[in-house]
């Protein structure tokens, strides 16, 4: 045999030991997790794996938990947030090591967020790295349009990709299940199809922050698919540390004028950014005169800002606009010209403290929505609106 053929054969075998090495190494992490849960959907991710891994430890469970997105947490088995800080830009292949790392403390169980987004990916995620026994779908909703697909259904089966083999399925979603139930049957897998019918304003009172009845659904039928009662999930969902990016109202005042924020950046689609304000305008705690919408971009998203600004129009019809991002012209004519008040641009490079004063330079009383974006310039402007937060006795 020539030397470079054999030489480059035995490179092959090295190769193929090495990953068939890796297989095994985490097959036996897995083996360590009996429970591995895998939150996957378009919104209510990182709320749910949160609200299930604080339901199943009031349980007695030792959970291990993981939201991804923007503002990456471990939930370690206190149930404390522990922040990612990653040395290079985010990818699949840490779901493998952290379910390594997860595993040498032998958890009842893990719940992790699902961090993929294109499809083949979302597969590869749960088919080879995850292998979940239980999985969770919040939701299918129009985002990621360019990764996903432009229809709901694309979208959808897109999703459907975390769903695992002789497992078990838990979703809220409602329009499009009848996709989730055709893949699941193939996969041999139970669907629990789940709404917030029976979710009372008594489930949803102790809170420390506004929380969706369908997401305490959801996690509940979870937990309580694993034992857990119905009050014991609740109460642990109740201590449960809300995700950054949870719904939450703040109350700020500048020289004597008072606001209400509406933190609703972490529903960042036109249909979740719709419920919410559905939600919230009347919510009781609220008083206000005049609504102002602040809105936070991403260039990279140009058809995402159209169809919120679509939806201020014709939904929200605010009294004033609040824009911060950059090539704004071309929504000048369509949008901004048909709001009734005034509307304001700031550009992406401009400052913080400017736009956060600016805000609250408007007339007392005002609610102040804040959809859109969160990454970036959203955190920035959030962080200069605390320093005007006043907690009300």
């Amino acid at each position: 045999m020539d030397v470079v053929v054999f030489a480059l054969f035995i490179m092959i075998l090295s190769v193929i030991a090495a990953l068939v090495g890796e297989w095994l190494v985490h097959l036996r992490a897995l083996n360590r997790i009996p429970i591995r849960i895998h939150v996957n959907g378009t919104r209510g991710k990182s709320s749910v794996t949160r609200l299930i891994s604080a339901g199943l430890r009031e349980a007695g469970y030792s959970v291990l938990g993981k939201t991804t997105g923007s503002d990456p947490r471990i939930l370690d088995l206190q149930g404390k947030d522990r922040k990612i800080h990653r040395l290079q830009k985010a990818s699949i292949g840490e779901q493998v090591r952290f379910l390594r790392y997860f595993g040498r403390f032998r958890p009842g169980a893990v719940v992790l967020e699902c961090m993929a987004v294109q499809p083949q990916y979302q597969w590869v995620t749960e088919q080879l790295m995850v292998k979940s026994t239980h999985s969770v779908i919040t939701n299918a909703r129009l985002d990621h349009l360019e990764e996903m697909g432009h229809r709901l259904r694309d979208i959808a089966m897109s999703l459907s990709n975390t769903i695992p083999f002789n497992g078990n399925l838990f979703t809220a979603e409602r329009d499009k299940l009848h996709i989730f139930e055709a893949v699941a049957k193939k996969r041999n897998t139970r669907v629990n199809a789940v709404t917030d019918q029976g979710i009372s304003h008594e489930d949803m009172a102790g809170f420390n922050h506004i929380e969706h009845p369908e997401n305490i659904a959801l996690s509940l039928a979870v937990c309580e698919s694993l034992g857990v009662t119905r009050e014991q999930a609740l109460t642990g969902m109740r201590k449960a540390q809300p995700d950054p990016g949870a719904l939450r109202v703040w109350n700020l005042e500048l020289e004597g004028r008072q606001f209400s924020l509406v933190n609703a950046f972490a529903a960042n689609d036109p249909q979740s950014t719709k419920t919410i304000w559905t939600m919230i305008k009347d919510h009781p705690s609220l008083e206000y005169d005049n609504v102002c919408v602040f809105l936070n971009t991403r260039s990279d998203r140009i058809s995402r800002t159209s169809q919120l600004l679509e939806l201020i129009i014709k939904d929200i019809k605010p009294d004033s606009l609040f824009v911060r991002g950059d090539r704004m012209d071309r929504f000048q004519k369509p949008y901004f010209s048909k709001i009734d008040g005034p509307v304001e641009q700031f550009s992406e490079a401009g400052s913080a403290a400017v736009f956060a004063k600016k805000l609250l330079s408007q007339r007392g009383n005002t609610l102040i929505f804040g959809i859109g974006n969160i990454v970036g310039a959203g955190f920035q402007i959030l962080d200069e609106l605390k320093t005007y937060r006043v907690h009300l006795s």
